[in-house]
């Protein structure tokens, strides 16, 4: 397997102006085509610093690709510290340059002299096109090393890679195996829980789990073989099925999964909300799926008179709540959530066959826009349950559950 590095290049991308997605991407792409990362790195628009990056990854990996300083401005030094790299002139590509001339030409315009600058090529440099922009990539050995250099821009990055740089390297590299990752999104586990519960799983020869943990969110990533989806499908379904009171989506974000549920359905749902402070509607209606049948919401301050001013009771004033916004908005679903007190809160969903609601406590300090992700997705989760026909009240591991009711439609008043 060859050893492959990224180089980004930019200051703006050394110190965080810009999110370096492209290096995301990449790394993700070309592990779906066999090719893994080795190494991943970044320097600013330094000649002397990024010439010794050039050179050290030269002497140390088989494949190359830098990202960035390709343009017509005197901080794109990317082609002269290649040429340098591999001690060779800069010379003029006349090929690029009728190009550019023609792009500039088909606008209307005159092509700026600077622009010159992005036809000077290391002598010997392969062209690698960009179909829709000026500064062209290009291919080069530096050391015994194929590096591939390519613009910044994302929408030029990305069609130069998928149609010329990875043909190119499954030329290079005929025998490379695509692998696919699988993921299980849970919610309410811990990542030494999950990977103690899944210490005891045997993996077959070319499989490997990994985990990505973010709040409230912990995927669980299961890497094999593309050309295996059978026995992929296999191990994937022996892993859910240890974490499966927790699993609330599969190869999607839960709110993808709660999309299509409720496209499935097709119920039309209404939101009052006191602790999430109108946070758990606009999340929902961020799907496309949801929001076609998401009616009115409410958005109730912590002094706002509502039901849950005539009931003193925390569960049962969220319920009553749910009910009120299921009625009066003659939907067929209601959401609610209460206040939160003392690190508690409840949340309730009003439905055609009853009502649920739970309180839960947080078992940690968050600041206020995780309170209200944590909240929101305890919600959704309800939701999610509720249309999915799936138990009503899981575990969540760092949420204690202080009270929980169901009341069918049979017993409401």
């Amino acid at each position: 397997m060859p050893k492959i590095a990224m180089l980004s290049t930019g200051e703006e991308v050394l110190y965080g102006d810009i999110v370096d997605t492209n290096a995301a991407w990449l790394s993700r792409v070309f592990y779906e085509h066999g090719f893994s990362m080795s190494k991943r790195s970044t320097v600013g628009d330094q000649r002397t610093a990024l010439l010794q990056e050039m050179v050290m990854l030269s002497l140390n990996l088989d494949v190359v690709i830098v990202n960035g300083g390709l343009g017509p401005t005197s901080d794109d030094l990317t082609a002269e510290v290649a040429a340098e790299a591999a001690d060779l002139p800069l010379v003029l590509n006349q090929a690029w340059l009728q190009t550019l001339e023609t792009f500039y030409a088909q606008r209307g315009k005159p092509m700026p002299d600077s622009n010159i600058k992005q036809a000077m090529l290391p002598e010997g440099a392969t062209v690698v096109d960009n179909p829709i922009g000026t500064a062209c990539g290009f291919k080069m050995m530096i050391n015994d090393c194929l590096f591939y250099f390519t613009p910044g821009v994302p929408s030029e990055f990305k069609k130069m890679t998928l149609e010329q740089i990875l043909p190119d390297l499954r030329h290079e590299y005929p025998n490379q195996q695509g692998r696919v990752c699988r993921r299980l999104y849970t919610f309410g586990l811990s990542e030494s829980g999950i990977a103690d519960t899944l210490s005891s799983i045997n993996l077959p020869p070319e499989y490997e789990l990994g985990y990505r943990s973010y709040l409230p969110f912990i995927e669980v990533k299961l890497f094999g073989p593309s050309d295996d989806l059978e026995l992929g499908s296999r191990v994937l379904a022996m892993v859910e099925k240890l974490l499966h009171t927790n699993v609330v989506s599969v190869d999607q974000p839960m709110l993808d999964r709660i999309g299509h549920l409720v496209e499935t359905h097709q119920p039309t749902i209404s939101i009052s909300e006191h602790a999430t402070k109108g946070y758990l509607a606009s999340w929902l209606q961020d799907n496309e799926q949801i929001e076609p049948y998401c009616g009115a919401t409410w958005v109730l301050g912590y002094k706002t008179a509502s039901p849950l001013d005539r009931n003193s009771e925390r569960l049962g004033a969220t319920l009553a709540l749910a009910g009120a916004t299921k009625s009066n908005c003659s939907s067929d679903i209601a959401l609610s959530t209460g206040k939160l007190e003392d690190g508690e809160f409840s949340v309730a969903l009003s439905t055609p066959k009853g009502e649920w609601g739970q309180t839960l406590k947080l078992q940690r300090s968050y600041n206020a826009q995780s309170i209200k992700t944590v909240i929101s997705t305890v919600a959704g989760d309800m939701l999610r349950r509720y249309l999915d026909n799936k138990p009503m009240f899981p575990d969540y591991g760092f949420l204690t559950r202080t009270n929980e009711i169901f009341v069918p439609t049979d017993q409401l008043t």
